[in-house]
């Protein structure tokens, strides 16, 4: 197995109902990645399965280990930002500096103070006299100060407001990602991390159902906006979605030649979280 992340045929259950259904990715090394789903599509379950915490049927490899079995030498190279950052309310700044720099041999101290420079954080303060947002903020600077070739995030940025999830996107980029680390991000604010993916997959119920570079999703997928009056000729080119804006309506094409749709009216790629509306219609139901 070449990739970072190889899986084929993911399954896992939980009261006889999958949470995995066969799933199939592939995820290279250099790349970011954003895994999108509905809740209860599975996205937490997957990453259980990637960080060795659930047992699951099927093939999975993680910088070449079982996370199965294999679990404490992959921890080595694996670093996870949790949506709840679990810190004991007694523990002061310093004193968790300390704590992460003598378990975590690749955690680099100047690297954590220089971001904990950026917060209102102090050495003395205890986790009790913390906002959750400084909390976030103290759980980031520790986790990403530790120089692993796989970060998952999974909501890393709730709990902050903008000015703080901005700069932590701004930073995740400028001093952390290289083309040697891979980073999987699972969020609900899907218009902060599409400047920063270089991937795309979609789960739902359980399955892959885009796996895609960024590239290739500019290419495959294309919104035209008509009005009324061309919209029945357009709807038989068969879209995969319509919706009405200011009184026209926007189809989403999927594999129609951009220029085909340029004829009939005005174009541009979709955002991730049009797409995601587009191909999750009835996951709420």
């Amino acid at each position: 197995m070449s990739g970072v992340i190889e899986a084929r045929g993911l399954r896992k259950s939980y009261n006889g109902k999958p949470a995995l259904d066969g799933a199939d990715f592939n995820i290279p090394a250099g790349r970011i990645v954003g895994l999108i789903g509905p809740n209860g599509a599975g996205k937490t379950t997957a990453l259980k399965a990637i960080l060795g915490l659930a047992h699951f049927d099927g093939d999975l490899r993680v910088l070449g280990h079982d996370p199965r079995t294999e679990r404490d030498a992959l921890m080595k190279d694996v670093c996870f930002i949790a949506d709840v950052a679990v810190l004991p309310r007694w523990i002061r700044v310093r004193e968790a500096v300390d704590f992460v720099e003598g378990v975590h041999p690749r955690f680099n101290r100047a690297r954590c103070q220089a971001l904990l420079s950026k917060t209102k954080l102090k050495p003395e303060m205890k986790v009790k006299q913390m906002s959750k947002g400084m909390i976030v903020q103290l759980h980031l600077s520790l986790v990403m100060a530790i120089d692993a070739k796989l970060l998952v995030l999974d909501e890393p940025t709730l709990g902050l407001d903008i000015l703080y999830r901005k700069e932590f996107y701004q930073n995740l980029l400028n001093d952390y990602f290289d083309e040697e680390k891979t980073i999987i991000i699972t969020t609900h604010q899907v218009e902060e991390i599409e400047h920063i993916l270089t991937d795309l997959l979609f789960i739902r119920d359980g399955k892959i159902i885009l796996d895609a570079s960024m590239d290739a999703v500019a290419d495959r997928f294309c919104e035209v906006m008509v009005p009324a009056d061309r919209a029945e000729a357009t709807r038989a080119l068969k879209p995969i979605d319509e919706r009405q804006v200011f009184g026209k309506s926007v189809f989403l094409f999927d594999g129609v030649p951009r220029g085909e749709l340029a004829a009939i009216g005005e174009t541009r790629t979709p955002s991730v979280s049009d797409l995601f509306v587009a191909t999750m219609k009835g996951a709420y139901a």
